[in-house]
Parts: C-alpha cells; sequence; structure tokens
C-alpha cells in the first residue's frame, strides 16, 4: 500500500494532468457531433483490426484441422468417382471395386535412379503390398513394403516401375516408365505408330492394369518420336505431379485385384 501511495506522490503532476486531459477529451466528444462521429469510428477501428488479427491468428491454427477436413472430403469423393459405373448414367455401382486410404508423406526421394516414398500407413490400415498411390494431381507410384504403421511406394521415377497407360479418350495403351534422366518427365512407349498424336495429349492410367482405376490422370505429351525399325512412338510426358513437392496422398485398393491375378494365372497354367 505505502508502495502505491508514494507512486501517486511521485507523479501527481502527471496524473493530474491525464485526469483533466481525459475530463476535456470526455466533454469535447460529448458536446460535438463530429468529435463524437470521429472518435466512435476511430474506436471501431482499432476494435475491428483487433478482432481481425485474432481471427487470422485463430484461423491459422485451424489451418490444420481443416486441411484433415479437406483431405477425408477427397478421399470420399474419390472412393465414388472409382466406383463410378462406366456408363453414360451417373448412377453408382452397388458394388465397392475401390477403396481409398488417405495417408501423409514423411519422406520422398526424387534424385536416385530407384526413389521411393514413405508414408504413415501401413498393415494397421489395411495397407498391403501392390496397391496403387495417387495424390489430387495424378499418380504417386505403386506400395512395395509395408510395417504396422509405415509403407514405402516405388515412385514412378524409378528405373523398375512399369505402369499401364494410355492416350486419353482412346484405347490405344503402353507402358509407362522412366529414363532416369528428369523427375517431372516420364517416358510412354509401346503406342503403336499409326496412332495420332499431338504435343499437349492427356496420358491417363489405362484398363490392363489391376492396380489403378482407370482414366487417373499422369501428364501431357512433352514430345515424341517414331522408332521406325520397331514401328512404336516413344512419347516424353509432363507429369501432372510436383514430384519434389508431395504431402497427402490417397492409396487405392482394388478390392477384387487377388481374385483377378488367380484367375489370370490358373488361365496361364491351363495352356
Amino acid at each position: 500500500m505505502q508502495q502505491i501511495i508514494n507512486f501517486v506522490l511521485r507523479y501527481k503532476s502527471f496524473l493530474l494532468y491525464f485526469l483533466l486531459l481525459t475530463i476535456a477529451l470526455a466533454f469535447t466528444i460529448q458536446s460535438h457531433s463530429y468529435h463524437q462521429s470521429r472518435f466512435f469510428n476511430s474506436s471501431n477501428w482499432v476494435t475491428g483490426n483487433i478482432y481481425e488479427t485474432s481471427h487470422g491468428i485463430s484461423s491459422y491454427f485451424g489451418l490444420s484441422e481443416e486441411n484433415k477436413k479437406l483431405v477425408n472430403e477427397n478421399k470420399r469423393l474419390k472412393t465414388l468417382l472409382f466406383n463410378r459405373e462406366t456408363t453414360d448414367s451417373i448412377a453408382l455401382d452397388s458394388t465397392i471395386n475401390y477403396t481409398v486410404v488417405a495417408a501423409r508423406v514423411i519422406k520422398n526421394s526424387f534424385t536416385d535412379q530407384r526413389n521411393y516414398i514413405t508414408i504413415n500407413k501401413g498393415k494397421n490400415d489395411s495397407i498391403k503390398q501392390d496397391m496403387g498411390v495417387i495424390t489430387s494431381e495424378g499418380i504417386l507410384g505403386i506400395v512395395e513394403n509395408t510395417s504396422e504403421n509405415f509403407a514405402t511406394v516405388q515412385s514412378i521415377l524409378n528405373e523398375k516401375s512399369n505402369i499401364n497407360a494410355k492416350i486419353k479418350n482412346s484405347n490405344h495403351f503402353g507402358s509407362l516408365i522412366w529414363d532416369t534422366k528428369t523427375y517431372n518427365v516420364v517416358q510412354l512407349v509401346d503406342i503403336p505408330r499409326f496412332v495420332q498424336l499431338n504435343v499437349g495429349d492427356t496420358i491417363v492410367t489405362g484398363a490392363m492394369s489391376s492396380i489403378f482405376p482407370e482414366n487417373i490422370p499422369i501428364g501431357t505429351i512433352k514430345k515424341f518420336n517414331l522408332d521406325t525399325a520397331k514401328s512404336f512412338y516413344s512419347i516424353d510426358v509432363d507429369l501432372f505431379n510436383d514430384m519434389t513437392n508431395i504431402k497427402n496422398v490417397y492409396i487405392v485398393n482394388n478390392v477384387y485385384k487377388s481374385e483377378i491375378e488367380q484367375l489370370e494365372a490358373k488361365t496361364l497354367n491351363n495352356d
């Protein structure tokens, strides 16, 4: 208490001046409509900026939760898309052919000849070898190994990668490989010479794979050359994915993959 009294006595002149100034301003604002308007406008401006700053801070810390909601919504929409009937109708099939699991990349390589990606989902999330992995932009690779909580994905930027792909809106398909030269371009081979090609045409996944649904985006034709000895094109494909900046991914599981493969193996063994 004594410290408070000492403080008042020490700064009594300043405190008296501040009190009189406050009273004068109050009388001025109350007696003049112009000053009253200016005061409330300034008050609203300060309050508005405080609220805006507060909202910005709370929104920033809410981005993580909002991002999770968007990823889950994308997963739901992709599940519906992959299970849509392949007709002109928009009705959904009564059975589920593909399931989709959302995951995040925790490690990504793109400068080696055999690049791999590690994701934060594994056996506990029903992730298995040979499941397809995509992003919102296009295909990414195929699951190669799994642990309880993680999985490694063979990137399409891998010299061992070989994925069925085709020219969009056609049935002309070939094999998507990588020549290891650059991280944003892969190659589509075995497209016959009679196929009409144009730079900028879109390349998508083909129907000959039991791993990826048909028509998942891959990229666009950058350039193409004809191998006259084999009568097939070699096509450079600009990837839709930025392979240096991958965060959220989706693991696609063909529910009937094992059944299809067993049937095909049985057919081959009967020949």
